[in-house]
């Protein structure tokens, strides 16, 4: 969309939505975008908007990679969580947080002759070794946070199993950048079959809980020494909340205490260590449930402690999901 606003077609775009909108009323128009101001590509044209329904965002991208980048530093470096949080919410000049599609990778950002190309999740996350623990595990925070963050996911081909290699659209100049799919058709990278297994697993926990598909979000906690950050989200006006959790720590944290919006039973709904090199034996977690029985904290009204896996992922809930 770019390029064609490059060359005069913004009147074109008009007319292009105009007519999917009365044809096709059901249907999704979104668009790749990258101006400065991406709220007037999804403007209705009669406010001389394009009329798209959504556009690709960049910002929780960044975020999500600049805290990737930072914890392939090690143990001892400093991990700032702060752009993450500011960037979980609807962008500015935007109606609403579905409007933004949300990518940690696409077709130009890790493509291998763009000038501009940055390594696949998998490969930052691990410090080019995607298959370390490291990798395996920083590469599930990424996902969980996308999938669970407010927008419209989307995942770039193999970046649901692990796919390090840089892309390309004509693999005969470029050998070597294919998908490997042996190893994952073939269960013997049980990394791949893992990483696989929980982004499916978070993509079923997203359709089971309405309040991961809504607008309501609450970045309630921040501690970057801690390298920990967690929010609510919920349904407007019905509640049925969930909590979120992630650390890049490199260590398990027990009796951590952080907040939750409602006393009682909360169960543990996905522990991201329990898919570890395609099924992990000895998971650390909270068994499947913890009673938030403590006093206030993080400005909500109880709180309880639980146990963080390292470089975890933990998704907390009232009932089972729909």
């Amino acid at each position: 969309m770019t390029v064609i606003d490059n060359f005069g077609g913004w009147g074109f775009c008009q007319q292009l939505t105009d007519r999917l909108h009365k044809d096709h009323p059901r249907a999704i128009n979104i668009a790749e975008y990258w101006r400065d101001d991406q709220s007037w590509v999804i403007k209705p044209t009669s406010q001389m908007g394009a009329g798209f329904d959504a556009v690709w965002y960049a910002g929780l991208r960044g975020a999500i990679r600049g805290v990737l980048g930072q914890a392939a530093g090690g143990v001892g470096a400093f991990v700032n969580f702060d752009p993450v949080r500011d960037n979980l919410g609807r962008p500015g000049g935007f109606t609403a947080a579905w409007r933004a599609v949300q990518h940690l990778e696409n077709h130009d950002k890790v493509r291998i002759d763009s000038g501009d190309h940055e390594p696949r999740i998998a490969a930052l996350a691990g410090g080019n070794d995607s298959r370390s623990w490291y990798g395996r595990s920083r590469t599930r925070v990424a996902t969980g946070l996308l999938l669970t963050a407010p927008g419209i996911p989307m995942l770039f081909m193999g970046e649901e199993f692990l796919e390090d290699k840089l892309w390309s659209e004509n693999p005969k100049a470029h050998p070597g950048t294919l998908i490997w799919w042996d190893g994952l058709d073939s269960g013997r990278d049980k990394a791949m079959v893992g990483q696989r297994w929980f982004a499916h697993d978070v993509a079923w926990l997203r359709r089971r809980y309405k309040a991961l598909r809504g607008e309501s979000i609450n970045p309630f906690h921040v501690h970057n020494d801690n390298r920990v950050i967690a929010f609510q989200r919920w349904v407007e006006f019905e509640g049925r909340d969930v909590v979120v959790v992630a650390s890049l720590n490199e260590v398990n944290q027990f009796g951590y205490v952080l907040g939750f919006p409602q006393p009682g039973l909360w169960l543990e709904v996905l522990n991201g260590d329990i898919y570890d090199n395609g099924g992990n034996p000895n998971p650390v977690g909270n068994g499947g449930s913890i009673h938030a029985d403590g006093p206030p904290a993080h400005g909500l009204p109880c709180s309880a402690a639980i146990v963080i896996p390292a470089n975890g992922f933990l998704v907390f809930a009232r009932n089972p999901g729909d």
